[in-house]
């Protein structure tokens, strides 16, 4: 317990510290926008680049981590829309009770999972987002085309945003120097080192500075109720399905932390761009967000008991 506290309690510390930069005001708001901007689109694909390309994907029970997580995003996804008839709620705030069940923060996702299984499990971390992040976007756009209030941004804006995404250029790119085996010259992985521990710092940060919990007091059952969904079920869903498929512990434990991260801010960008209910979701974002701090050790230990 002590040793896993040790590991997870910096990472939130980070994001106590991006909520108290941007509450006090020490960083100006205008500032945050261009923080925000370098760390997803250089410091991000920096990380995630070399993590990839140096996996081994066949050693690391790739397969069923995907399995896992995949199939666990499939099933949460078909008994929310099975639901549906049952969650007396608007239908944006269907919208926004659905990305709150399914998608997850890379940035607090990655740093978890390089403290705790070390550069091997960060490779294998990356190699799932990149899988996982193109098929919840599809699914929540879905979802979105159908209830969202007219639509806002439409398919165009939503699969360009996909073309564009940093992170899954970064997995491929590093997919690729994985399999063609190019050669990691010293110069080239020194810098490349510099930019992984930037994103991981400032990942957090980001995060951090994200969080709104004025919105909680105003939806606090369906908030709480979405949260129970992503931080209990589906990460014991994950590990389950994982552990089914032969996964080894490894990859169990990453598949907990998947499911675990709490909600992404990019499901607020959507919301507001799809016409969801953009302030429930910026809801859901920071509790799930507070709330992790104790489920995400919590299920660790309980993981490493079993």
């Amino acid at each position: 317990m002590t040793a896993i506290l040790l590991g997870v309690l910096p990472v939130f510390a980070m994001i106590a510290l991006g909520w108290a930069l941007k509450a006090s005001k020490f960083i100006p708001e205008p500032s945050w926008p261009p923080i925000e901007r370098i760390t997803y689109f250089v410091f991000y694909p920096g990380f995630l680049m070399p993590a990839v390309w140096k996996a081994d994907f066949g050693a690391l029970s790739a397969g069923p981590l995907a399995f896992g997580t995949v199939g666990a995003i499939a099933l949460v996804a078909l008994a929310v829309l099975a639901a549906r008839p049952l969650i007396r709620l608007p239908d944006a705030s269907y919208t926004s009770v659905f990305q709150g069940c399914l998608r997850w923060n890379t940035f607090v996702f990655l740093p978890l999972v390089a403290v705790v299984y070390g550069a091997e499990g960060a490779g294998l971390g990356a190699m799932i987002m990149g899988a996982l992040i193109p098929a919840i976007n599809v699914v929540c756009v879905l979802v979105m085309a159908k209830w969202g209030e007219g639509q806002g941004g439409g398919w165009r804006t939503a699969l360009l945003g996909l073309v564009r995404n940093p992170v899954l250029w970064g997995c491929a790119v590093g997919a690729l120097f994985n399999v063609l085996k190019v050669p990691q010259l010293p110069v080239l992985m020194s810098t490349i080192d510099l930019l992984s521990s930037a994103a991981l710092t400032m990942g957090l940060v980001v995060a951090g500075a994200g969080l709104n919990f004025g919105y909680v007091r105003r939806n606090h059952l369906t908030i709480v109720a979405v949260s129970a969904v992503k931080l209990l079920v589906l990460p014991v869903l994950m590990w389950g399905l994982t552990r089914l498929a032969g996964g080894d512990e490894t990859a169990q434990g990453i598949a907990l932390l998947v499911g675990s991260a709490p909600g992404a801010a990019a499901s607020y960008v959507l919301a507001r761009q799809m016409g969801g209910d953009a302030p429930l979701m910026a809801g859901v974002v920071a509790f799930t967000t507070a709330a992790s701090l104790v489920t995400i050790p919590a299920l660790l230990v309980v993981f490493h008991l079993a």
